[in-house]
């Protein structure tokens, strides 16, 4: 059996990794800025978050949610105490597109609607009524193109008005920072107006934070700049550093009934103590407070340099976009100077480090971007 091709692979395979770095197989070391789609958030092979699975796994790794399991009860207390949402609800799963398919639903039947309203560039994953309000044809099979959904341009209030005025809406979808958008960040007016708007007409208003949120923006959620409070947060990505986890935070004001969500592997043993354990590590070593100050001082310096066409972004989510092709460039910084960075179509770098990311880590980024560029 081989493989089924659906990824382009570089010629480069990781086998350890440590912090901010990964090793390959030839002992190359590679400064690590993408942190594998912003999975990593608390580093690389971190010493406790090794322990903590590891002890874990000696005592037991899975068994179903028909038991009691005391650790999801922690996990959703500390949770709240660091993200400030501890009068929300929270539902374990495993991924960011089974958090979003789980909130969608969700106000499905809060609201007994099926009509979802989503923006241009958004991306919230795979499944089905999570690609189906994703912003890509190409990635949406026609058993997905049945459902209900409206597609607008991101802060346009406007259009949004327009849509809500039907009556027919279950809920708006946006995430705090586009992720494969290109870092684009919605206005904070049009978050404050969108908010109001669901709550005027009756539609939950989630926010879709699984790559912008635990900590990426430089507050734990990057829709806190704006200052509201949604129906519905979805998380991922850097909730596990690299263990699949996912999950659903619910304001208080919706309330669940036996059997409405359901998973098998959601919220295991495993899955817990992988989640505790950067929740513990963030706290310690104040990773939020470290992603606002690192990512200052490269949207800072990054702000000036003119071959951008622009830099977007908050704290350590940020997107260069040229007026050229990045393809060069993205290769020659993986290939000539041992540094990882992501991409968004063909015109923009994205910049999505582990949140330890020292200053003098990036300030070797930026001397070394600098120089790579000016040459392209």
């Amino acid at each position: 059996m081989e493989l089924f091709d659906v990824y382009p692979l570089y010629d480069l395979t990781p086998v350890s990794a440590s912090g901010c770095y990964i090793t390959d197989e030839k002992g190359t070391e590679y400064l690590d800025l993408y942190g594998g789609h912003a999975v990593i958030s608390v580093g690389h092979s971190h010493p406790h978050y090794i322990q903590r699975i590891s002890d874990q796994l000696k005592k037991i790794g899975f068994y179903s949610n028909s038991v009691q399991n005391p650790m999801q009860v922690e996990l959703a207390k500390k949770l709240g105490e660091l993200s400030g949402y501890g009068d929300y609800s929270l539902f374990l799963c495993n991924s960011g597109a089974e958090a979003n398919e789980n909130a969608l639903k969700l106000a499905s039947f809060l609201t007994g609607k099926k009509r979802i309203v989503a923006f241009d560039k958004s991306f919230h994953g795979r499944t089905s009524a999570a690609v189906a309000v994703t912003d890509n044809p190409k990635i949406v099979a026609p058993i997905n193109d049945v459902h209900d959904r409206v597609i607008l341009p991101l802060n346009d209030v406007n259009a949004l008005q327009n849509a809500l005025s039907t009556g027919e809406v279950a809920a708006v979808l946006v995430e705090g920072i586009q992720g494969i958008g290109g870092c684009r960040v919605p206005e904070p007016a049009f978050l404050q107006a969108a908010s109001r708007l669901c709550k005027e007409s009756g539609a939950l208003f989630i926010l879709d934070e699984i790559q912008s949120g635990y900590g990426r923006s430089g507050k734990f959620f990057a829709h806190q700049y704006a200052g509201i409070r949604p129906d519905v947060i979805s998380v991922a990505k850097g909730m596990g550093n690299g263990f699949p986890v996912g999950g659903v935070l619910i304001a208080p004001e919706h309330q669940p009934w036996h059997g409405m969500l359901g998973t098998t592997f959601g919220g295991n043993y495993l899955a817990c103590a992988a989640s505790l354990a950067v929740l513990e590590i963030m706290e310690q070593q104040q990773l939020v407070e470290n992603a606002a100050k690192v990512g200052g001082f490269l949207l800072d310096e990054l702000a000036s340099f003119p071959k951008l066409k622009e830099v977007r972004g908050m704290g350590l989510m940020i997107g260069l976009e040229f007026e050229e092709p990045v393809v060069v460039l993205r290769k020659r910084l993986l290939f000539e100077e041992k540094i990882f960075t992501g991409v968004t179509g063909t015109h923009v770098i994205r910049i999505l480090p582990p949140l330890t990311l020292s200053m003098a880590e990036a300030t070797r980024f930026l001397e070394t971007f600098y120089r790579v560029s000016k040459n392209m």
